[in-house]
């Protein structure tokens, strides 16, 4: 974990929630990432709760940001899946970038601007996975024996690697990876067929011969239980 500087904590509120107190009181690094082995109120994309138990891996990573960059969420979800597959363990990305094992999620990321920083939020069920209304989710103790420092050492390996690749190597590798791809999903009650990602950051869809691009908003695959 050369170049991070590692908070560890036993039990906060949030991760997400202290990286941005760091920020804001002026106390950010490159680089720094807060672990803690429990959450109280853990959460995820628009404030959704993130069950949080002791066994997982909850962090947040601060990076430096002075230009947003949407491209940042590929080159994690890349990361997350290159460091499951090193575990010998397969996983796939479902828009925008949770990250599942045969259809059940597994791992959950938010990233969020603050300033000239990002917060770049991972939970990885290893131990234990939360029971949630609408979709399936599995932990990795079921695929192999991962140890919670291991993982975090080998994910911060490739959160180097993927953040300093270039994005047309970065979409390739998360095209390889992405559940869905040329096929249907659902985009506001209405069905399209998703192509990729272009050089932007913005995925794909098609219907009726005219594509569209959407940006950060939710598609739903029909094959999988909505979230």
């Amino acid at each position: 974990m050369a170049g991070y500087k590692v908070l560890m904590f036993d039990k906060i509120p949030s991760t997400q929630t202290y990286a941005h107190g760091l920020i804001e009181r002026g106390n950010a690094e490159n680089c720094m990432v807060i672990c803690a082995a429990a959450q109280s109120a853990g959460y995820g994309r628009y404030n959704r709760s993130w069950v949080s138990h002791h066994g997982n891996l909850y962090i947040s990573i601060i990076y430096d940001a002075p230009v947003r960059r949407p491209q940042i969420a590929y080159s994690v979800a890349v990361a997350i899946v290159q460091t499951i597959k090193s575990f010998g363990v397969d996983a796939q990305i479902k828009w925008p970038n949770d990250i599942l094992i045969a259809g059940q999620k597994v791992c959950g990321v938010l990233i969020e601007f603050v300033g000239d920083y990002v917060v770049v939020g991972i939970g990885v069920n290893i131990k234990s996975n939360p029971t949630v209304s609408g979709y399936k989710t599995t932990k990795l103790e079921n695929y192999a024996d991962v140890l919670q420092s291991e993982l975090l050492s080998r994910l911060l390996k490739n959160m180097d690697i993927w953040l300093d690749a270039s994005f047309d190597n970065v979409r390739d590798r998360w095209m390889e990876s992405a559940i869905g791809l040329n096929e249907n999903v659902e985009y506001r009650g209405k069905i399209y067929k998703f192509t990729g990602i272009n050089v932007d950051g913005a995925i794909i869809l098609e219907c009726d011969n005219m594509s569209y691009l959407i940006y950060g908003d939710e598609i739903h695959f029909p094959y999988l239980s909505k979230d």
